[in-house]
């Protein structure tokens, strides 16, 4: 499917509305979603109990190889409770992307704790390992057995690499810090699920990891997410607080502040289907890729989305870079223009630590990600995406590129 009906593209009043448009991404519902579905409502199960709930976590668990998963309602809801299981409290610190969605930095937020934001690197656009590194070693010391912020005096309690746009992060200076100085790595591999660093899944580098079922992530379960961890007492305690924290099945007695973050059984029938087609969405996804490649390469004032020689992509939004220098059309008029030819683009996301919610947060050392967020533009990706809209989507940015020189 390459069209949806929208309102309109413009925000030029008058303008006509652009019924049929190419989308960014949208899922692809072409498999046994209704005959899961169906199964749930036919037998009543539609809530937060029932049997696709267990054979999603199961499934997703057995996919990347770890012995625990436990579904959450969304991928937020994952984050969440990935920092509490991994012992973030209130006034702690973790170190995580800003070059982001904000989901990961406000379930910081959440906690109680306080985000540290880390830049990207031009490699991979991902978090920067070498910063973060030197962030540790150099800004940091070790406080009765705790390392501490020296500018804050705050404990560092985690470090939160976000894998964006279907790339992993460089994750072994990462995770060898982290094991020098006893800190978890909670990964946010929501827009990553079937992307690979050296040949290991994302999704099991770190201690925990979360996952997003939203209805433009790879695989989709209308909404949804994942914890996976190889930690049976963090899988446990992950389960505990997704469901109230009832300390008794049948007594309402409560240990903890718990969180009604359960994945509902109808939703988690879509994720099931979806899942089973996940190795051909990951294939189309890359030949999409191969396509922009071959048509965008050498295209002057373009950069090309990298793949890192340590990864395997699935590149979820194919996004290139705009260079002001030579590409004299603006990131804006870029978006604007295309929209109106029934083009939908978007912007990469403003970085977090700009953010006016987010202003007065520690930022260490940001060089790229701002400048990566002013030239960054994501083209149309869905899995069904066929030749025909993807000819479109470079024959109209070749139009842009060739008005501007």
């Amino acid at each position: 499917m390459d069209t949806v009906r929208v309102p309109t593209l413009s925000e030029e009043p008058g303008a006509p509305v652009l019924e049929n448009v190419i989308p960014l991404s949208v899922p692809d519902i072409c498999g046994n979603e209704w005959k899961y579905v169906k199964e749930c409502l036919d037998t009543g199960w539609v809530s937060s109990a029932g049997s696709f709930v267990e054979r999603f976590e199961r499934e997703v668990a057995a996919y990347l190889g770890v012995e625990h998963a436990v579904a959450t309602v969304n991928g937020t809801a994952a984050l969440h409770i990935a920092l509490r299981v991994a012992g973030v409290k209130p006034d702690d610190e973790v170190l995580v992307s800003t070059l982001t969605f904000i989901a990961a930095v406000n379930a910081i937020q959440y906690c109680g704790a306080h985000p540290v934001f880390m830049d990207s690197e031009r490699v991979s656009w991902n978090m920067d390992p070498l910063k973060v590194v030197e962030f540790l070693e150099k800004e940091c010391t070790v406080k009765q057995g705790q390392l501490v912020n020296l500018a804050t005096g705050r404990r560092i309690a985690a470090i939160l690499p976000v894998h964006i746009l279907g790339h992993p992060v460089n994750m072994d200076p990462i995770l060898e810090a982290a094991e020098r100085f006893q800190i978890p790595v909670i990964e946010d591999a929501a827009e990553s699920l079937g992307a690979s660093y050296n040949g290991k899944p994302v999704g099991t580098l770190g201690d925990v990891a979360c996952l997003s079922f939203n209805g433009n992530k790879i695989i989709t379960s209308g909404g949804g997410g994942m914890v996976v961890t190889r930690h049976a007492a963090w899988a446990k305690h992950a389960r505990h607080l997704t469901t109230q924290a009832k300390a008794d099945a049948v007594e309402y007695l409560h240990d903890e502040v718990g969180h009604n973050y359960r994945l509902v059984n109808i939703l988690a029938a879509l994720g099931v289907a979806q899942l089973e087609r996940l190795p051909e969405f990951i294939r189309r996804k890359r030949e999409i890729a191969r396509r922009y490649e071959a048509a965008l390469r050498g295209m002057e004032g373009l950069t090309l989305m990298p793949e890192a020689p340590w990864a395997w992509s699935t590149f979820w939004l194919y996004t290139v870079l705009l260079n002001p220098n030579v590409f004299s059309v603006s990131k804006e008029d870029v978006i604007q223009s295309m929209g109106r030819c029934g083009v939908q683009v978007r912007p990469i996301w403003h970085p977090i630590h700009r953010q006016p919610v987010y202003h007065h947060a520690q930022a260490y050392r940001i060089e790229v990600a701002d400048d990566l967020h002013r030239r960054g533009v994501s083209l149309p990706c869905s899995g069904s995406l066929s030749e025909e809209a993807q000819d479109k989507v470079v024959r109209e940015l070749r139009r842009l590129a060739e008005r501007a020189t």
